[in-house]
């Protein structure tokens, strides 16, 4: 079935079921429920897959005939560039995205709050992506697969704590935890409980934690991501 060829397809590229419905922007769950009960997948769906993902070839999706992979698009890459997109986003022809080393700018609080007078380590180019304000390279397990220690995000900061959460996505976050700062990439889902928010990983062993939004003291929206997939 189209269904079962398509989670072949989900896993040989890496990503989460999260992430590969949130890229053709269809709702939370759709994809990941159509491939574990093997349901039809409609027409439009696959019309979004095949242009979003063009090196999947049609033909094997659809029949099961030929390879999985278009032979006619290139695969690998020195590295791996995944897009977090909001529907509000617009894309940027061009911009120069600083890269800063988190332990040379002691966190996140002081890198929000005085980053023009900061030296980046770097800088990070990347054609026609949605506005960032800066990137850093990500320790921990928490989001793997999506993300691994190792790799770098993209943010675009957020400056209104109470309303500019955007409920599901991925954020940056610095947490004070008795007074240590506590810096994080999570899913932030709504709490039940007044003044909390529900912090969620993409890795299955690690359980969801809520906090009082009042100890956020840095937040960024995570709008990209680079894996390094060679190594010189």
């Amino acid at each position: 079935m189209v269904s079962d060829r398509l989670k072949q397809y989900i896993e040989a590229k890496g990503v989460s079921y999260y992430a590969f419905e949130n890229s053709i922007d269809v709702s939370r769950g759709s994809i990941s429920k159509a491939v574990k009960d093997s349901k039809s997948i409609g027409s439009n769906v696959l019309e979004k897959i095949l242009s979003v993902y063009p090196d999947l070839n049609p033909s094997w999706l659809l029949t099961g005939e030929g390879d999985m992979f278009n032979n006619d698009v290139e695969v690998v890459t020195p590295d791996t560039v995944k897009t977090y997109r909001l529907k509000t986003d617009r894309n940027i022809e061009s911009q120069q995205i600083p890269l800063y080393d988190l332990e040379a700018v002691a966190g996140l609080v002081p890198l929000f709050s005085n980053n023009k007078a900061l030296t980046p380590a770097d800088h990070i180019s990347i054609p026609h992506l949605p506005k960032c304000d800066g990137a850093i390279y990500v320790t921990g397990d928490s989001m793997y697969p999506l993300l691994k220690s190792g790799d770098i995000v993209l943010y675009k900061e957020v400056n209104d704590m109470v309303n500019g959460i955007f409920w599901g996505e991925m954020y940056l976050i610095s947490i004070d935890m008795d007074g240590e700062e506590y810096i994080t990439v999570k899913y932030i889902q709504r709490s039940q409980e007044p003044g909390m928010v529900k912090l969620v990983s993409e890795n299955r062993h690690h359980q969801e934690k809520e906090v009082e939004l009042s100890k956020i003291r840095a937040l960024a929206l995570v709008k990209a991501s680079i894996r390094m997939n060679a190594m010189n």
